[in-house]
């Protein structure tokens, strides 16, 4: 009978803006390190397929599902969760603000993956309309909040960041 043998390596990675490196399972996910090696519980654990966006995380600013996503990957790469997204004193990021303001968090659990794309979204400049919006925001899953509160948050940061007054 065949003995499996475990692998183990070293990732060297930036994670919200400090050098980290863990030796991990060569089998693991990037979820189970944040979560497991950095206590980082924004990363939430949902489907594990990723369908349902709970574990967004930003690589080198883009977003990805982390739980389909290789913990050895992270090599060199510079990743943030929402925990990276909040001001140096705490204070809450200009989207963080606007789902409060639009009453955008229910359960909470989708939350942090929300955030994280609205963020590589707003980081673009650009201007979209509602049906983009839907579009780019269309790779997470939410069971509370039907969806048009967060859509109206994320505009509201959008054209904040843009120095424009929402069209009425």
């Amino acid at each position: 009978m065949e003995k499996h043998q475990l692998q183990y390596e070293t990732v060297r990675f930036n994670l919200n803006g400090r050098d980290v490196e863990r030796t991990v399972d060569v089998r693991a996910s990037l979820t189970d390190m944040l979560r497991n090696d950095f206590r980082m519980t924004s990363v939430k654990k949902g489907c594990e397929v990723g369908e349902c966006g709970a574990c967004t995380v930003l690589i080198d600013g883009e977003t990805f599902n982390s739980c389909i996503y290789l913990a050895v990957w992270a090599q060199g790469k510079h990743i943030r969760t929402l925990e990276g997204v909040l001001g140096p004193d705490g204070q809450l990021s200009d989207v963080q603000q606007a789902f409060v303001e639009e009453a955008a968090i229910q359960c909470g659990f989708c939350t942090p993956g929300f955030v994280l794309t609205a963020e590589e979204i707003l980081e673009t400049g650009q201007e979209y309309t509602d049906e983009q919006l839907r579009k780019l925001l269309s790779g997470h899953l939410c069971r509370c909040t039907g969806y048009e509160n967060i859509l109206r948050a994320v505009k509201k940061a959008m054209y904040r960041r843009l120095g424009k007054e929402p069209p009425q």
